[in-house]
Order: structure tokens, then C-alpha cells, then sequence
């Protein structure tokens, strides 16, 4: 009996001393992770890429426009301008765990995973900064060791940048010639080094050119920059067509085209095309006019026919919603072509969404070339970004464009002839400078359509061209806003360095109008 009694005994001293283990031990999930793959996680990145470039249908690039309040107005003093979120830093966080995953799998410092890690900083400090100006980034994403970053002047993020695409473009050329690990996860190029290499280089073009007005900053050296990219081929690689751009292809079970059978009659009643937009096409006979519009109902039933440009008439972002919404019942302006965008669950039947594409690049090109930061022929970089937008279009001389009324009915066809379009005096390259310049910068903001994130809101703020139409509608006391404000958290999480920072650009005013200093 005494020996069961100590048996017993030894036993619960056994169960108490286990007691006094870490509640948080005793609780932690055996089955949960504590890595994974660089790839799987770079994959979730460029996933996120394709979340961002979403924003490139928002009626903020004026290319269509809502016109029933139910679903939202046209202001531009609306969300996202106002009170939103440093998201993109998430990303960036899972930029710096793909490097430290890959680096765990045993690859070398400078690797696949390394390299594009460099542009995705570029990408994502670019676009924020031309969003809301000064940010944190030197002393950014460092977890607890620093929850209050200072705000590093826009100037001094643009230097880095840069210099984080050139080492980019610098590790991958060397990756390529000597390879340490493959690259896998890559959802947009097929693990490519050499096509990756091609966007980095024609994402520091579109960097350069945002920076026209910073020609005078020797520390930029933005001619000097944007000539040795261009005329430097063998080490700075640039895109050659259509099948080099960085892309987001949908699918029909997983990935759905935004447009498609599904939301057909949530979302085309509200979807008129934007009068901006239609203005500069059926001025120009743009056969853009007949691939992305229906006539207006109201002019067919006055008696235009379907292939007169006359007969295509856009909403003014400018006018109040009363107006808009009675106009849009009444018919009187166009809407997007469902047949085109609502017809498959795939996009098949639309354009591709771009992220960073080729008719771009062609126009940068074009754009620095115009203002002799190369030497290069402007008009023959204009041609090429003309032809390559309407390739990403699926047009080209001879194609056949069927054209519907708003229920998707056909009323026939138009066969487009882009030679034609480009050969008019309207469109033709102007070897006046000035003309000339405007002429890509309309062509290359129709590029835009559908596609390329924010850019042509960025470059319409840089260059006033297009104009953009403002009114009641657009809200914001009549003015196009030149940045988003900081996310509201700032102002409790990080006080003192965003007080620092408004007060330094913008004269302690953190709103929409605050010019920002790569815009001055």
C-alpha cells in the first residue's frame, strides 16, 4: 500500500512541475508553419500587384463614370483620396520575408528572389510616394525596433529608387549569365529572368519621365539616366512587343474578369464612358471610340447611324449627379460595350489588365526623346506605341469591331483601319516639339484605358494633358487634388514624424490640394 501511495505521489509532483511549463508552449499549434517556400510567397505578391492595378477602372482617370449615386458619385474628395491606409507596406513586409525564406532555402545573397525584392520596393515606394508625397523608408519595416519611423523627403525616395533598379536590373543581368537558384512562383512571366529584366528597365523609363519637372537636380541625373537606358541595349534590355508585358490573365474558375455575365446588371447601367475620354477619340475618328462604347441611345434614336463618331457621347464627370443620372436615363450618353466586357467570365473577349506594358514604354520613349534626353526619333516611338495600343486592343488594320446597343444587341460592324487613323494631320506626329509632346500625351493617356494603375491620373497631374473636367460632380471646391492624405492611424501612431512631414511639404495642411515637390 505505502508503495502505491508513492507511486501516486511521484506522479502528481510530476503533473505540477509540468504545470509551471509556458501557458504559450502548451497552447502553440505543432501543425502551424514557422516558414515557407520564397515562391509561394512571391506568388502572393504578384497576386497583390493585380489587386492594386484594380484601381485603373476608378472614374478618378475620368474614363468612365458613375451616374447613379446608389453606387457612388464622381467626387474626387471621396475615398481613396481621403482616409486611406499605408497597405502597400504589407506587401513590402512580404517582400522582405520572401528574401529571408530564400536565403533560408540555402540560396546566396544575390539570387532571383533578391533581385526582383529590389523592383518590388521600387514599385510599390513609387507608387505611394506619388500618392501621398514624403513617407517612411529608411526607417521603415523594421518591426519594434523602430513603430515610429521618420518620413524621408520625397527627393531622397526617388534616389533610392532608382538606385534599387539599377541594382535590380545590375543582379539580374548577372543571374542570368551565371545561375545560382531558379526562380518559381512567377505567375505573370513564367519564372523569366530575361523578361523580368525588360520590365525593370522599362519601369525606371516611366520612373524618369515622372520626374520631367526635377531635369535641374544633378543628384537625380534624370537625361543622363533615361539615355543610358535607352541607348544601352545590351545592359539595359528594354520590351520589344506586346508579349513582354507584365500582365494579370483571369480565369473563368478562380480568378474572375471584374467585367463579366455575372454582374452584368449591377454594374453596366451605372458604367457610362466618361466624356473626357470620348471627347478625344471622336475627334480624332479613333476607332477606340467604336472597340469600348455604344452610341448614345438618344442619338440613334435621332437618327445617327452607328458608325458616325457623332453619335458616341460621354458623361461629364463635371456635372452634378441629378444631371448625369437623368442623363443617363434618358440615354443620352454612351456605355461601355458589354459585348466586349461582359461576355466571358475570362476577359477573353477585352484587353489584358497591365500592370507595366509595352505601348507605354514606346511613349516614354517618344516623351524623353521630344524633350532631348536621348537622341532617338520621337515620332518613330509615337507610331509604335499607336500601333502596340491598339494591338493590346486585339486591333489592327482590317479587324472587324461589332458594335452593340446597350443590351448587347449588335447593330453591325465598323472594320478598323489604324494606318488611316495615323495617317490623319490630327494624329500624324508634328515635328513641331510642343505639338508633338501633346500628341503623346493624348495617345498615351488612351493607351491607359482599362489599364496601368493610377498612371494616367499621375501623368494627367504632371502634364495637364488631358484636360480633366471638373464641375459639382467632381466635388473638391472645383479642382483636380494633386495627392491622397495620410492615413488617419498616422496622426496617433506616428505623430510627431507625420506632423514633421506635413508641415515640411505642405505648410502644416495635410489635404488634397498640397503640391507635391516631384510636381513642382
Amino acid at each position: 500500500m505505502k508503495t502505491h501511495i508513492k507511486t501516486i505521489t511521484a506522479v502528481l509532483v510530476m503533473i505540477l512541475l509540468g504545470s509551471c511549463q509556458d501557458y504559450n508552449m502548451l497552447v502553440k499549434n505543432p501543425n502551424l508553419p514557422i516558414t515557407a517556400p520564397p515562391s509561394l510567397i512571391l506568388t502572393g505578391i504578384l497576386n497583390s500587384m493585380n489587386d492594386d492595378n484594380a484601381w485603373s477602372n476608378f472614374d478618378g482617370n475620368q474614363f468612365w463614370i458613375s451616374t447613379y449615386t446608389y453606387y457612388g458619385t464622381n467626387n474626387y474628395d471621396q475615398s481613396p483620396f481621403i482616409g486611406s491606409s499605408f497597405n502597400y507596406y504589407a506587401t513590402l513586409q512580404n517582400v522582405i520575408q520572401m528574401e529571408a525564406e530564400a536565403k533560408k532555402a540555402g540560396a546566396p545573397d544575390s539570387n532571383p528572389y533578391s533581385a526582383l525584392g529590389k523592383f518590388f520596393r521600387a514599385y510599390y515606394y513609387n507608387l505611394m510616394s506619388q500618392e501621398y508625397g514624403d513617407l517612411p523608408q529608411s526607417e521603415a519595416l523594421q518591426g519594434t525596433v523602430k513603430t515610429a519611423p521618420v518620413y524621408d523627403s520625397q527627393h531622397d525616395i526617388y534616389l533610392q529608387i532608382l538606385k534599387w533598379l539599377d541594382e535590380s536590373n545590375s543582379d539580374l543581368a548577372a543571374i542570368i549569365a551565371n545561375p545560382v537558384v531558379p526562380l518559381s512562383g512567377d505567375i505573370y512571366l513564367n519564372n523569366d529572368l530575361k523578361a523580368w529584366q525588360k520590365v525593370v528597365n522599362a519601369f525606371t523609363l516611366r520612373v524618369l519621365v515622372s520626374l520631367s519637372k526635377k531635369t535641374g537636380d544633378a543628384s537625380l541625373g534624370i537625361q543622363s539616366k533615361f539615355s543610358a537606358v535607352f541607348s544601352n541595349p545590351a545592359k539595359y534590355p528594354l520590351m520589344t512587343g506586346l508579349s513582354d508585358n507584365l500582365q494579370y490573365k483571369f480565369n473563368a474558375q478562380f480568378n474572375n474578369y471584374p467585367k463579366n455575365p455575372g454582374n452584368i446588371g449591377f454594374n453596366i447601367s451605372r458604367e457610362n464612358v466618361s466624356k473626357t475620354f470620348l471627347d478625344i477619340t471622336t475627334s480624332l475618328n479613333d476607332p477606340r471610340t467604336f472597340i469600348t462604347s455604344t452610341p448614345a441611345p438618344a442619338q440613334i434614336t435621332a437618327g445617327k447611324l452607328y458608325t458616325d463618331q457623332a453619335a458616341y457621347v460621354g458623361a461629364n464627370p463635371g456635372d452634378d449627379m441629378g444631371t448625369v443620372g437623368g442623363g443617363a436615363q434618358s440615354g443620352d450618353y454612351s456605355y461601355v460595350n458589354g459585348l466586349r466586357y461582359y461576355t466571358t467570365y475570362d476577359g477573353s473577349n477585352a484587353e489584358p489588365a497591365i500592370i507595366i506594358g509595352y505601348p507605354e514604354m514606346c511613349f516614354n520613349i517618344a516623351e524623353g526623346i521630344n524633350r532631348g534626353w536621348a537622341a532617338g526619333n520621337a515620332g518613330t516611338w509615337y507610331t509604335k506605341g499607336v500601333v502596340a495600343a491598339f494591338g493590346q486592343l486585339g486591333v489592327s488594320d482590317g479587324t472587324v469591331i461589332t458594335v452593340a446597343d446597350f443590351h448587347l444587341t449588335p447593330y453591325g460592324t465598323v472594320t478598323a483601319d489604324v494606318t488611316g487613323y495615323l495617317a490623319q494631320p490630327s494624329v500624324a506626329y508634328s515635328a513641331v516639339p510642343a505639338t508633338g509632346l501633346n500628341q503623346i500625351l493624348t495617345q498615351k493617356y488612351l493607351a491607359f484605358w482599362q489599364n496601368s494603375n493610377w498612371e494616367a491620373f499621375f501623368n494627367q497631374r504632371r502634364t495637364g494633358v488631358p484636360t480633366f473636367l471638373i464641375g459639382p460632380g467632381t466635388g473638391n471646391g472645383g479642382l483636380i487634388p494633386q495627392r491622397w492624405q495620410y492615413p488617419y492611424a498616422e496622426l496617433t501612431a506616428n505623430v510627431g514624424n507625420y506632423t514633421s512631414a506635413v508641415q515640411r511639404q505642405f505648410s502644416g495642411n495635410d489635404n488634397l490640394n498640397g503640391v507635391l515637390w516631384i510636381n513642382q
